[in-house]
């Protein structure tokens, strides 16, 4: 039995480290790459995505539990207790990551964590003209389109018969159908590897790698297996567009302007008077 245990330990450990070798081989290049956001005519159908033209996708920040010496904890310890590292993710429509950055300790506001991804050389890029769908603890600038604060949100919310009374409300309400899919994204990561669910012994920086491993693996299978069990969710294919060719720079900073509000303005009464008058 013991022998058996031990066998067992040795190819689990063979494996995981097959997987980081994967990060290290393909981590530059086979993260999804951008969606081009004219939408095929398929894709107009799903109530979700039709309002939103040039929107690539959603991100957000999650939790993910790691292990790390004593000394570090009071860093990696997260708002509920846990000691975790904030990982930035950044998925599609088509539920693909486009960039994940982990190995922020828990104590990191997501703000901070952005930041440094759209600082990073080869991070996160936002094209001009192209955004993100954020929560409401992101900042809505240029690039990240939040909801509106103070008005009802979760689609929750607006159950029970509840219709929305004014445009904020009514955008709220499609905008956090959309933004689900990031949700989505990494409740799939989480169920398709239990390794993500209780910390290893290796050390931190091998722990991320593990992460990342898993976020390029999560790709390969929604690609080559689009109707595997745990991803019933719309997988629709959308036309991918060369960065270089069909956009000219990129967001850099966060910060809000009055132009990108009144556009966020201008879409929510669009939408919303759309929805009376059908």
């Amino acid at each position: 039995m013991k022998k058996c245990g031990a066998d067992e330990a040795f190819i689990s450990d063979h494996l995981l480290h097959k997987c980081v070798n994967l990060y290290w081989i393909i981590g530059n290049t086979s993260f999804h790459k951008y969606s081009f956001s004219c939408f095929c005519e398929d894709i107009l159908i799903y109530s979700r995505w039709k309002w939103f033209k040039n929107c690539l996708g959603a991100l957000h920040g999650t939790y993910i539990s790691v292990r790390v010496p004593v000394s570090d904890k009071p860093r990696y310890r997260n708002w509920k207790g846990y000691i975790a590292t904030n990982m930035l993710g950044v998925c599609s429509q088509d539920m693909q990551f486009i960039y994940v950055l982990p190995g922020w300790e828990g104590s990191s506001p997501d703000s901070r964590v952005l930041r440094d991804a759209l600082r990073r050389r080869n991070g996160l890029t936002v094209p001009n003209g192209y955004y993100y769908f954020v929560d409401a603890g992101y900042i809505n600038c240029n690039g990240l389109l939040a909801p509106y604060r103070g008005q009802r949100y979760h689609l929750s919310e607006c159950a029970h018969g509840r219709h929305p009374n004014t445009h904020e409300e009514f955008f709220n309400t499609n905008h956090s159908a959309a933004r689900n899919v990031i949700e989505w994204c990494f409740g799939v990561l989480r169920n398709r590897w239990a390794k993500l669910w209780s910390p290893s012994f290796y050390p931190i920086k091998t722990q991320n790698r593990i992460i990342m491993a898993c976020c390029l693996l999560h790709n390969f299978i929604r690609r080559e297996m689009p109707n595997y069990p745990y991803d019933n969710v719309v997988n629709e294919p959308l036309e991918e567009f060369n960065q270089a060719e069909k956009y000219s720079g990129s967001i850099s900073t966060i910060e809000p302007t009055d132009e990108w509000s009144e556009w966020r303005n201008h879409l929510a009464e669009q939408m919303y008077n759309e929805w009376r008058n059908r």
